[in-house]
């Protein structure tokens, strides 16, 4: 879905609650979990829920009156996604360079990651 990626700081920290409720959360819980590090208000947190929601990034439920939430997409999606809107903005040997600046800034683990990503899509490509 174009433009879930596109998450503000608020979003992304609600998302990061939702993946870690066993169960979909109400409007109360993510509120109640967020209370203990920022000061935001209860309105706030169900307008950036129903954002999330319509973006596709979280899913909606209804439970009697009021919505429970789940996050709509994983962690490494939504990581991906982000990756991809950031490397959309440029073009050529722009992205090139973008690359190879990502790539020599990895951590040593990063980099073993992504050898290991890059041989895995060959691996399967190679197949197909």
């Amino acid at each position: 879905m174009p433009g879930r990626a596109r998450l503000g700081e608020l979003e992304r920290t609600v998302m990061d609650l939702l993946w870690t409720f066993e169960t979909p959360a109400t409007v109360r819980q993510v509120h109640e979990a967020l209370a203990g590090s920022r000061d935001v208000a209860y309105t706030t947190v169900m307008t950036v829920l129903d954002r999330l929601a319509r973006k596709g990034s979280a899913e909606q439920i209804r439970d009697g009156r009021a919505y429970r939430y789940r996050p709509a997409v994983s962690r490494d999606e939504l990581t991906a996604e982000l990756m991809h809107e950031a490397l959309d903005t440029v073009d050529g040997s722009d992205r090139t360079a973008a690359l190879l600046r990502f790539v020599g800034s990895a951590s040593a683990d990063d980099a073993r990651a992504l050898r290991e990503a890059l041989e895995a899509v060959e691996a399967v490509e190679g197949s197909s």
